[in-house]
């Protein structure tokens, strides 16, 4: 029998997979629940397994290169790190744009929580997602005007679905990453299958800081044992950078929030609330500016902010929050089972098995500094 990875998606396999896909989505229009069929069954079939992407004369030599890195990156993730063995990302799509998806999040003017959207499986997150990227900036607008939210829509270049379907060939890999460093590419690898090792529903801010973490951590460990010296250079500039952006973006979190706090009693009016808002966003760009200016003065000019931070409002710092606000924690957890991926992942379900507020607790305990 062909393997369904090689396959085409015959009628009955369409079918399942529609099943498995409502199951997936608990969408609750009929618009949104046909965009999300159709836009994975779209990837499912444009993919085929690397090996034959690598057979294949007329693919270029560097694209053979990158899925051959891809290729070791996937069996890395099994063996040292303790993530699963199983179809995905072991086929390639092309699929001929930026982004897979494209993510809409929102929160209040004066709230850093995020507006939640809740599926069947998966349960509430912070982000509703869609193949097409002009629907998503039209719920973007609705939030905009009809609700009063500001509202972030961001492209995504791949993403997991949590081995639902891995029955059907996986989530493939995708053009939109291919390119990205060895070591980027390794973190989002790591990060996708993290999602599949172990997912917590409902809990948006513990599944993303812990797929982080595992991409973090992961991606350093394989570049330190199996990267090249230009390679480990290069990734330490990026993550020196990275790492200066969070604390600055992280400081404005902490000051917006205090902000918000304030009007719980109703200390200040909500004209006072807005105007320190706007001031904590100025002090922001002003700062931002000038890591802008010590980064260029040291020789290694960065613009890769620029357009972030231009569109930076409660929304766009929630979600950051909710993808690396636990990570210390994780991180702390990993040094605690002695650097033992298998312990740390064990311990990882162990958390997600605690009601909220103990869960939160252990983790705050890990990271006195966490959220």
């Amino acid at each position: 029998m062909t393997p369904i990875a090689q396959a085409p998606v015959s009628r009955w396999r369409t079918l399942l997979a529609l099943c498995a896909l409502a199951l997936l989505a608990g969408c609750s229009t009929v618009g949104y629940y046909a965009q999300a069929i159709g836009g994975q069954l779209a990837l499912m079939q444009a993919a085929r397994p690397i090996d034959d992407w690598l057979r294949d004369p007329a693919t270029p030599a560097p694209l053979k290169a990158r899925l051959a890195l891809a290729e070791r990156l996937r069996a890395y993730a099994v063996t040292a790190l303790d993530l699963p063995d199983n179809d995905s990302y072991r086929r390639y799509a092309d699929i001929h744009r930026a982004a897979v998806v494209w993510n809409v999040a929102a929160a209040p003017v004066d709230s850093l929580t995020l507006k939640r959207w809740c599926f069947v499986w998966v349960g509430c997150v912070g982000y509703r997602g869609y193949f097409d990227e002009a629907s998503a900036q039209a719920l973007g607008q609705q939030l905009r005007q009809g609700e009063g939210l500001e509202v972030t829509v961001y492209g995504v270049p791949m993403y997991s679905t949590l081995g639902w379907l891995n029955w059907l060939g996986g989530d493939p890999l995708l053009s939109t990453v291919i390119h990205y460093s060895d070591a980027a590419l390794a973190r989002i690898v790591f990060h996708e299958l993290a999602h599949q090792k172990f997912y917590l529903a409902g809990d948006t801010a513990f599944n993303e800081s812990y797929a982080t973490a595992v991409a973090r951590m992961g991606a350093a460990r394989w570049l330190a044992q199996h990267g090249n010296a230009a390679a480990r250079r290069a990734d330490a500039l990026a993550q020196q950078r990275q790492q200066a952006f969070r604390r600055l973006t992280h400081a404005t979190r902490a000051e917006l929030k205090a902000i918000y706090e304030k009007k719980e009693p109703e200390a200040q009016t909500e004209k006072a609330l807005l105007a320190m808002k706007s001031e904590a966003m100025k002090r922001f760009r002003a700062r931002y500016q000038a890591l802008k200016a010590q980064w260029a003065a040291a020789g290694t000019p960065f613009d890769g902010y620029d357009r972030w931070v231009a569109q930076a409002n409660n929304a766009s710092f929630a979600l950051q929050a909710a993808y690396d606000g636990w990570v210390p924690a994780f991180e702390a957890l990993l040094a605690q089972e002695g650097g033992d991926w298998a312990r740390f992942h064990a311990a990882v379900r162990g958390l997600g098995a605690l009601p909220r507020d103990e869960r939160d607790a252990r983790l705050r305990a890990l990271a006195p500094a966490a959220p």
